[in-house]
């Protein structure tokens, strides 16, 4: 579907499977969805949902889409504080009494959402039934020391932020739901859509499987792969954990996921294993700029607030290197995620998938695919469509002035 105005959005989509933008992935199986103003004005779909090529990506289709989850967290969170449940400059062990241990007493949930903890790992060794297990995980968290003076520095909490911004919300639901079910009762059930945090088992032959980006051969990347994991650096503890979630003799790879398991599927892991479609993904975002269907998630308020960046300007992210900018959970827009723009607040996912709202466009955007990029953020993909939804956008205000 394609609202007239917005024709050149489904071309740059179209050509996304035949060229791709320069140095980018070629889409095997996709989805786009974006709203302007409230409403849809682009769902588009296409491609192989195989890497074999026998069974057509449809709007059925799911999707896992990495860090893309750590939005819906975030939103989790901000709705939690609309509801007084939560407030950002609030100390953690205010609703976690335990996360004291290590010296965290005085960490703040604003820190904590804007990966200022140090926690991008755990003390001690990890295995993939440990952090399966939302208990043993969140505990172990709790009691690990940050590797830096917590707001010193930022880094990049891959896996470990949804754990830790998800219990904030698991502590204070007067329901005690877990996080998975809060996501689905309080956000995809009022919306009608699709968000899975923890798969039931029926669903998962419409999920289709990620495919890896080919690992790859040039001697100077490897090199700094290997000074990336090494011992004492950054980036090299972060890894260990997402070692748990690689199979054995490929630590820190993206090939032979175990997300496209169903032991990952059917866990909560709320910084990464979200399951959705972008239909999904745009109305949810449409929903904290106004409200879509009578369902408003997010409070102008609140919404302002966390998607203000407060990440020190230019500052190095202490485990992806480079500058990255972070509200409340959300990345928001900078030299690492541009989005549409100025304003713009969300979160990509690896290897290609993102979401994000823009409410001076008034403009929601979902992106989803099967075959991987080997990127964090930044898929020329998905740049694309957007800087194709926000001309539309622009030109649509135009049309009216």
């Amino acid at each position: 579907m394609v609202r007239p105005g917005w024709e050149s959005v489904r071309d740059v989509f179209a050509a996304n499977f035949t060229d791709g933008p320069e140095n980018a992935t070629v889409d095997l199986g996709a989805g786009v969805c974006a709203y302007h103003r409230g409403v849809k004005v682009v769902d588009l779909w296409g491609g192989s949902f195989d890497a074999e090529g026998t069974v057509p990506y449809t709007d059925d289709t799911l999707q896992l889409v990495f860090s893309t989850t750590k939005g819906i967290t975030a939103i989790a969170v901000g709705m939690c504080v609309d509801r007084g449940l939560l407030a950002y400059d609030a100390p953690v062990t205010k609703y976690w009494p335990e996360f004291a241990a290590q010296d965290k007493g005085d960490a703040t949930v604003a820190q904590l959402l804007s990966h200022q903890c140090g926690l991008y790992t755990v003390d001690g060794p990890i295995t993939l039934e440990d952090a399966l297990d939302w208990t043993t995980v969140t505990g172990r968290l709790a009691e690990t020391a940050p590797r830096w003076p917590i707001g010193a520095n930022h880094g990049y909490h891959a896996i470990t932020f949804g754990w830790l911004a998800g219990e904030l919300v698991r502590r204070v639901d007067p329901q005690q739901r877990s996080f998975g079910t809060f996501v689905r009762e309080e956000i995809c059930a009022p919306l009608g859509v699709e968000f899975w945090i923890g798969l039931p088992e029926g669903l998962e032959p419409r999920v289709s499987p990620l495919i890896p980006v080919e690992p790859t051969t040039d001697p100077a990347v490897l090199a700094m792969i290997a000074q990336f994991m090494g011992p004492g650096t950054p980036g090299g503890d972060a890894l260990s954990l997402n070692r748990a979630f690689s199979e054995p003799g490929a630590p820190g790879r993206l090939g032979n996921l175990v997300f496209n398991t169903r032991a990952v599927h059917a866990a909560e892991i709320p910084a990464a294993n979200g399951i959705t479609n972008a239909a999904s993904l745009a109305k949810i975002y449409a929903a904290t700029i106004a409200p879509v269907d009578g369902v408003r998630l997010l409070s102008d308020a609140t919404r302002d607030q966390a998607r203000i960046t407060v990440t020190p300007a230019n500052e190095p992210d202490a485990c992806l290197i480079m500058p990255t900018t972070f509200g409340m959970g959300f990345m928001t827009n900078g030299m690492f995620t541009p989005y549409s723009g100025p304003g713009s607040y969300g979160h990509p996912g690896a290897g290609g998938s993102i979401g994000f709202a823009q409410p001076e466009r008034d403009l929601a955007f979902g992106y989803v695919m099967n075959r991987m990029a080997g990127n964090l953020a930044g898929d020329l993909r998905a740049q694309a469509i957007i800087d194709a939804c926000a001309t539309c956008a622009d030109e649509t205000w135009a049309d009216e002035i």
